[in-house]
C-alpha cells in the first residue's frame, strides 16, 4: 500500500486506445478518492489530450507522441518526466513500450505497479478479469479507494464544445456507429443491420444519426444507401462533440469500437454488436444502461434481435 502523505506524487500512464481509456475511468477516480490531496499527472497519447483535460482527477496531463527509442529528442523529454520525484508510476497500460520506459527511464528506487519485470509492485494474474477491473486493482495497489463516479462532468463538460455537428433538433434521435478498426473488419455488423435499425427506429419516429472517423466513411455511406434519410455525422464530430451528442440520444447502437465504450459511459441506453473476437468478459461496455448481443460470426445477428434488445433497454415496442 502507498504511504499516505499530504506531498505524495502519482503518474499514471494509460495511452489508449479510445475504448480502454474509457474503462479506465473507474479506476482513475479511485485512485483520486483514496489520494484526495496527491499530485496525480496522466501520461497518455496527444489524441486523448482534450479528454484528459475534462476529467476531474487529475493535475496534469502529459502527451506522450510514444515516438521511437531512436528518436533522442522525443525519449529524452520523456525520460525527463520519469526521472521526477515521483512516489509511485502505476502503468494502466502494462505494453512492450511501458516495460522499456521502466528498464531504460525509471530510477531503480522508484516503485512502479504494473507487470515490467523486476518492477517493485508487480500485478497479480488477470486471465479472465474485465480491463476494467484490471485497473481498478491497480489503482488500489496504489492507495486507491473503489469508486463509481458520477458522469456528469463528462456530458456537461462536453457541453461547452463549440462543435456545431452535435447541434440536433428536438425531434429523439438515435445514434448508430457502423464502423470500427479497419484492421479488424470482422467486427463490423453488416451495414444492412444497421440500415434495417434505422428504419425501424425511424418508423417510430426517431431521427438517425450516422458518426464515425473518416476510416469509416466506407460503412457509414453503405448504411446510408439503404437508409437515406439518416444525418450524416461522420468525421465531423471530436470527442467531446461526441459524447454530447450521446449525452442527448434516446439509444446508441454499435459495434466493438472505442466509441461505444464512450456512450455506455454517458448512461445512455447503449448495445454493442460483438462478434467472436470480443470477450465480453474482458470488454463488455459498463454503463447504467449498457447491453450487447454476440454472434459468431457477427451476422449471425439479427436486426430483430437487436431490437428486442432495445425494448429491453426501454424501447416502446412497435404497436
Amino acid at each position: 500500500m502507498l504511504e499516505k502523505t499530504d506531498n505524495r506524487r502519482i503518474l499514471v500512464i494509460k495511452h489508449g486506445a479510445l475504448g480502454d481509456i474509457v474503462q479506465a475511468l473507474d479506476a482513475f477516480a479511485s485512485l483520486r478518492a483514496g489520494n484526495p490531496q496527491a499530485h496525480i499527472a496522466l501520461m497518455t497519447s496527444p489524441g486523448f489530450l482534450s479528454l484528459a483535460k475534462m476529467m476531474p482527477w487529475f493535475d496534469e496531463v502529459i502527451a506522450d507522441p510514444r515516438a521511437g527509442l531512436l528518436n533522442l529528442a522525443a525519449a529524452w523529454r520523456i525520460r525527463q518526466y520519469f526521472r521526477q520525484d515521483w512516489s509511485v508510476i502505476v502503468d494502466m497500460q502494462c505494453s512492450s513500450r511501458t516495460r522499456n520506459y521502466f528498464a531504460h527511464f525509471v530510477p531503480s528506487n522508484t516503485r512502479w505497479i504494473g507487470t515490467a519485470s523486476g518492477c517493485s509492485d508487480p500485478l497479480p494474474d488477470f486471465t479472465g478479469v474485465n480491463n476494467r477491473d484490471r485497473m481498478v486493482t491497480s489503482a488500489k495497489m496504489a492507495g486507491g479507494i473503489v469508486h463509481s463516479p458520477d458522469m456528469s462532468w463528462l456530458v456537461n463538460g462536453a457541453a461547452q464544445t463549440d462543435d456545431p455537428a452535435v447541434m440536433i433538433n428536438d425531434k429523439q434521435y438515435a445514434v448508430l456507429i457502423p464502423g470500427c478498426s479497419l484492421a479488424k473488419p470482422q467486427k463490423r455488423w453488416p451495414a444492412d443491420r444497421f440500415a434495417a435499425i434505422g428504419n425501424e427506429l425511424a418508423a417510430r419516429g426517431f431521427e438517425i444519426v450516422l458518426v464515425g472517423t473518416a476510416d469509416d466513411r466506407d460503412a457509414v455511406n453503405a448504411v446510408l444507401a439503404a437508409s437515406p434519410d439518416a444525418i450524416d455525422l461522420c468525421g465531423k464530430t471530436n470527442l467531446a462533440g461526441l459524447a454530447r451528442l450521446f449525452g442527448g440520444a434516446a439509444f446508441v447502437i454499435g459495434n466493438d469500437t472505442g466509441p461505444m465504450f464512450l456512450a455506455a459511459r454517458t448512461g445512455v441506453p447503449s448495445l454493442m454488436i460483438m462478434g467472436p473476437d470480443t470477450d465480453p468478459t474482458m470488454s463488455a461496455p459498463k454503463g447504467a444502461a449498457a447491453n450487447w448481443l454476440q454472434g459468431a460470426p457477427i451476422s449471425k445477428v439479427s436486426a430483430a434481435a437487436a431490437i428486442d434488445a432495445l425494448e429491453s433497454l426501454g424501447l416502446k415496442p412497435n404497436a
